[in-house]
């Protein structure tokens, strides 16, 4: 697979469509904090939305998408200067029995619908940091046209409850998410990190090519070879891009990859270590300390706790 897709495979996502949300005249609501990430389409109308810290409301229009990656709160409006009530409360009472949320009388009609994105916490730290707070897409700027046909599905799947409606709207949902971030990618230049490094045709290939093997022991020089560069340029473009060196990078996905391991199977730790290019439990804790803090017996130890 490629990088993103590693990386959303590993994070374990979850998601779902929350509701539909159709609103009439002023208003303004907050909604808490919460360790998950929301996306959100405007249907119809418009509204504002901003997060503590943010300097300035956002103008969400008819067309556009967000995403809130941040445990902050939030606030949406059709007027600023209103006093937020609760947006829990309101969803909770509002909801009518197919599902949308009505809300307010009079002019002003405003149409939204979004949904949610949960992750392995122990990892969302991979996708999560290279992200900022809030992320707007408007209709007006998105280079390519599949958002436009997925705001169709979202207004058809949210219209009414409809049979199936749970695997559909999750999978909708989880569509959403990667074309968000491929719209992100391709019209903003403020990506950082290997989310940043995907948009470059070699330096995605070499990516490609660690995420593919993590067993084989890899030199910088195979990979400059492999991507037609010398050592000296790809070692510079990939810290420049990515923020590590490459060999860095190898080791913290592989590290990335052996807590997930450590917590979802049964392996032995020298399985899990030779999985991720170690020839002995001995080396592969040494690298595992280093990045997490942890041994690897007492980070499986933890994090199953619960489970």
């Amino acid at each position: 697979m490629d990088p993103l897709s590693d990386v959303l495979a590993l994070l374990k996502v979850k998601s779902a469509l929350s509701a539909r949300f159709e609103g009439c005249g002023r208003w303004a609501m907050s909604f808490p904090s919460r360790q998950q990430m929301k996306f959100g389409c405007a249907l119809e109308g418009g509204f504002w939305l901003w997060i503590d810290g943010l300097k300035s409301p956002v103008k969400i229009a008819t067309g556009d998408f967000y995403l809130l990656t941040g445990e902050m709160t939030y606030y949406t409006a059709t007027d600023p200067h209103c006093i937020p009530l609760d947006g829990r409360r309101i969803f909770a009472s509002c909801r009518e029995a197919d599902g949308v949320v009505r809300y307010g009388n009079g002019d002003n009609r405003v149409v939204v619908t979004g949904g949610k994105f949960t992750f392995d916490d122990r990892t969302s730290d991979i996708l999560l940091k290279q992200l900022p707070p809030l992320i707007h897409l408007p209709a007006n700027r998105l280079r390519t046209g599949p958002l436009t046909a997925v705001m169709s599905l979202l207004a058809s799947e949210t219209q009414s409850a409809q049979p199936g409606a749970a695997i559909s709207a999750s999978s909708i949902a989880t569509l959403v998410l990667v074309q968000l971030l491929r719209a992100y990618l391709a019209s903003s230049d403020d990506a950082a990190g290997w989310l940043s490094a995907i948009r470059d045709r070699r330096i995605a290939a070499a990516l490609s090519q660690m995420h593919a093997d993590l067993a084989k022991s890899w030199k910088v020089e195979e990979l400059a070879q492999h991507v037609g560069m010398s050592r000296t340029a790809f070692s510079q473009r990939f810290k420049t891009l990515v923020g590590l060196p490459p060999l860095e990078y190898l080791t913290r996905w592989r590290m990335a990859v052996a807590s997930h391991e450590l917590v979802h199977s049964e392996q032995a730790l020298l399985t899990i270590a030779e999985k991720v290019g170690y020839g002995s439990d001995t080396a592969f804790s040494s690298a595992f300390r280093r990045i997490t803090g942890q041994s690897p017996g007492r980070y499986r130890t933890i994090n199953r706790q619960g489970r």
